[in-house]
């Protein structure tokens, strides 16, 4: 449900874009969506769906580029994907640590016409 304020601010933000480029409406919106965001894309698209009923986003496609998580080793720096029950390095094995990757949200791009 928390997606619902932030796909509103979505729009209002490529509203704003649009309006600003003297555009007529947004076409294409594109998302990167960590998988540790606490976003989930899909509740993202359906309430873009209809939320952006009779505005000039109405139509626009949401294009959702996932990041998935990734360790990094202390020991050789190598940034890799955890395995289950593991977070050993494929690399060196050391013991991964987390990072920012996969926590991302914002919009990557606008395109209107």
């Amino acid at each position: 449900m928390h997606e619902y304020p932030i796909t509103q601010q979505i729009i209002k933000i490529a509203s704003q874009h649009c309006e600003k480029a003297g555009g007529s409406r947004v076409t294409k919106i594109t998302l990167v969506i960590g998988d540790y965001s606490g976003y989930v894309g899909e509740s993202v698209q359906m309430y873009f769906d209809i939320i952006s009923q009779d505005t000039i986003c109405d139509g626009a496609q949401v294009e959702i580029r996932r990041v998935e998580p990734k360790l990094k080793c202390p020991d050789c720096g190598e940034l890799f994907k955890k395995q289950p029950m593991s977070f050993d390095c494929p690399k060196c094995g050391g013991q991964g640590g987390p990072t920012d990757i996969g926590k991302e949200f914002y919009i990557d791009s606008i395109e209107i016409e």
